[in-house]
């Protein structure tokens, strides 16, 4: 059986929200195509598509920093996707911290609430 998500709701993507299998930490939010849908069933890694570069994008191909799909959640209306996922390597996010969202709004301004748990200049800088 085949899970048929509806991208076209949402004009072709829909948002993937990856979080840790064991904390529940959300690590980052992207966005899934039919092809990465497929390719991160296929190959048990998480892909997405990436909007800027208009491609599939492996996340964590050129910095190391895979994530192990471990279960996958879908809402009502299959259009939104929840990886639970292992971060292999320190974190997900390519500034250098575990998650995407480590700044937290205060006062009218950002925040940053945890600290970079990895050099993102050194793991990107030999990365085209």
């Amino acid at each position: 059986m085949s899970v048929e998500l509806d991208f076209e709701k949402c004009g072709g993507l829909i948002p993937a929200i990856a979080q840790d299998h064991l904390t529940n930490e959300v690590l980052m939010m992207a966005y899934i195509s039919p092809e990465s849908w497929a390719e991160t069933l296929k190959s048990g890694c998480a892909t997405y598509f990436s909007r800027s570069r208009q491609q599939l994008w492996k996340k964590g191909e050129s910095s190391g920093h895979l994530q192990k799909i471990k279960e996958i959640l879908v809402d009502c209306d299959l259009d939104t996707v929840i990886f639970k996922v292992e971060q292999l390597g320190p974190g997900a996010c390519h500034t250098g911290h575990r998650s995407c969202f480590y700044r937290r709004l205060e006062n009218g301004q950002l925040e940053e609430i945890s600290d970079p748990v990895f050099d993102a200049d050194k793991v990107y800088s030999s990365k085209a």
